[in-house]
């Protein structure tokens, strides 16, 4: 018998990570068994425990593959000449954009928005989101911090008030996306609402970007 290389356990790990996404869009979280999992990815259960603790895992391990490189964008920047409102603002189009442009990120996008239960076997998952979104946050504010400190801008609220309101604005538009694709085109109007808000902080029109329909080229 052939011995199984890393490229191999490598393979069968994207393989499971495939098969969890499509059974947990089509049937729900709680509904997708390891079992489930390991059938459709022609594997063994017990190949789903050589790689994945439990369910929780195995999610947390699906949302990393399509939302670390997201998650990295929005990191502060190394070079400290960029602009704080620039950064936070083509940080998030790129998000927007994967999401919209890439099926592999929309369907995971969908699978934690509507189809995960917060249940017991499931509290990893939500300490991890948690986690992502209190790191968002702390990242927002001191952009916020820096930028309006550049720009001479008093904050109408704190910083870190400040982020949750564009998180809640961010989160909000790819989670009303997300039921229907085709009620609004997310790059357009998210760009549009990210700067709205801005200008409504403080910021000069100037230092926002101006947004007009069909002004955001569309992806091939």
């Amino acid at each position: 018998m052939a011995r199984r290389t890393k490229g191999d356990a490598l393979a069968t790990r994207h393989k499971l990570l495939d098969a969890a996404e499509h059974l947990f869009q089509a049937q729900g979280v709680s509904r997708t068994s390891l079992q489930d999992i390991a059938r459709r990815a022609g594997a063994t259960r017990g190949a789903v425990y050589w790689h994945f603790k439990d369910k929780a895992d195995l999610f947390n391990a699906m949302m990393q593959r399509v939302s670390l490189p997201m998650e990295e964008s929005f990191l502060d920047p190394e070079d400290t000449n960029v602009n704080a409102l620039d950064h936070i603002r083509q940080a998030t189009h790129k998000a927007l954009k994967q999401i919209v442009t890439d099926a592999q990120t929309r369907r995971v996008f969908e699978v934690a928005t509507q189809k995960v239960e917060y249940i017991q076997e499931l509290q990893a998952v939500r300490l991890r989101h948690l986690a992502v979104r209190n790191g968002f946050l702390k990242h927002i504010e001191r952009s916020m911090d820096a930028a309006a400190s550049h720009s001479g801008v008093q904050l109408p609220a704190t910083a870190s008030m400040v982020a949750q309101g564009l998180h809640a604005l961010i989160d909000g538009l790819i989670q009303n996306w997300l039921l229907d694709p085709d009620a609004f085109d997310l790059l357009e109007i998210g760009q549009c609402a990210i700067n709205v808000y801005l200008c409504g902080l403080g910021f000069a029109s100037s230092q926002v970007i101006s947004v007009t329909p069909g002004s955001i080229p569309e992806s091939p």
